[in-house]
């Protein structure tokens, strides 16, 4: 059973193309097998977050931190008895629209098409979504329901300002902008910062970039760190003990705030959530504070660390040295996409080059700029 203020697909708002109702899944369930299926989401395979593709098998990358979201999102959605299959949705298709080398290669596609929009990878995945995938005869993108496309488009919050694609998307198809998200949608926001933390504490812990015993002073994971300890020497237990205690208190925290604020407002429906002045899904002041401070903590010894810095500086590079190579000519991209950039130095050829750009992997943008640079590699 649902509570009156969850997402209900039976009541859904529909879909941009109007199509036949599935027999056998809701509106949300084919929202997410369509994600799950797309070739944005199989690409998330090879792009990472911090530490590059090649820099070891075991440290996160998109998909598994898209996964870890989805599993966290779900958890929280039971609980407030919210819809399981648009969180999941939510949580699993929040990161399509980022390029390779995580937050590094944005900032590289970001200084390099400064002057025709920049980037923003939230707009790329609500254009991913609607326009770039293309695997169903009679429209482009996915044809998501309503109530996904907006939870992408807001998942962070409302949009006074939204980025352009964003904005010209919504000319044509309101989402409600301005408003707060739907709870879904809140709740894939939060298993987002949820999972990062978690799982950075795990990969910086394997990279090297500090020690167990630099976490003892942090709020909850100190905590936790300490009851690990008290069960068990062996150090991979400790770690996995650890962050797995973290991802429970702060799901559990998450979920008794959440409660809180939803019984002093008292939404009849997902409307309501939406009309409310603030989000009705987040953490106590004490639990925010901690969150706030692991993060403080991982800015300082991990995204800033020397060894990061060197790596984001030469994969921004290379994102950057594409990006102004492929807006000023135009004729070295490959043949489908030549057809579409046009003459240099247009928005038009930003727009190729970014979708371009962005739909890469790891990988491929490295062996893309090898090409392009080194006289030696085959075209």
């Amino acid at each position: 059973m649902l509570a009156p203020y969850a997402s209900h697909a039976a009541a859904s708002r529909g879909r941009q193309f109007p199509e036949p109702e599935s027999a056998t899944r809701s509106a949300f369930q084919r929202d997410r097998d369509r994600v799950l299926h797309s070739n944005a989401f199989r690409k998330l395979q090879y792009k990472t977050q911090v530490f590059v593709i090649h820099e070891g098998d075991f440290y996160r990358t998109r998909l598994t931190h898209s996964l870890e979201v989805a599993q966290i999102a779900r958890s929280i959605a039971r609980g407030l008895a919210l819809d399981e299959d648009l969180t999941e949705t939510l949580a699993l298709a929040h990161d399509l629209g980022h390029p390779p080398f995580g937050h590094a290669g944005e900032a590289g596609l970001n200084t390099a098409l400064a002057t025709h929009g920049g980037f923003d990878h939230n707009a790329q995945s609500l254009r991913t979504l609607t326009m770039l995938e293309r695997r169903y005869p009679g429209f482009d993108g996915l044809n998501l329901t309503w109530e996904s496309l907006e939870g992408i488009a807001k998942h962070n919050g409302p949009l006074p300002a939204p980025p352009a694609y964003i904005a010209a998307f919504d000319a044509g198809y309101p989402l409600d902008l301005t408003r707060q998200a739907a709870a879904e949608a809140q709740v894939a926001a939060l298993s987002d910062d949820i999972a990062y933390h978690a799982h950075d504490i795990d990969d910086g812990l394997r990279a090297g970039l500090f020690t167990i015993d630099d976490l003892s002073d942090l709020p909850v994971v100190g905590t936790v760190l300490a009851e690990a300890r008290a069960l068990t020497p062996d150090p991979r237990r400790i770690r996995a003990h650890m962050v797995r205690q973290m991802i429970g208190v702060f799901v559990t925290g998450a979920l008794a705030e959440s409660r809180t604020r939803l019984a002093a407002l008292k939404p009849a429906s997902p409307d309501a959530i939406r009309a409310a002045a603030h989000p009705v899904i987040g953490f106590a002041p004490d639990l925010a504070d901690a969150n706030r401070a692991i993060r403080t903590f991982l800015y300082a010894r991990m995204y800033r660390h020397w060894r990061v810095n060197r790596m984001t500086h030469k994969v921004e590079t290379v994102v950057r040295d594409m990006a102004t190579l492929f807006l000023a000519r135009p004729d070295l991209l490959r043949d489908d996409w030549r057809d579409r950039a046009g003459h240099p130095h247009t928005d038009q050829t930003a727009e190729a080059v970014r979708d371009y750009i962005a739909g890469m992997t790891d990988r491929f943008a490295l062996d893309e700029h090898r090409r392009l640079t080194d006289p030696t590699a085959a075209a």
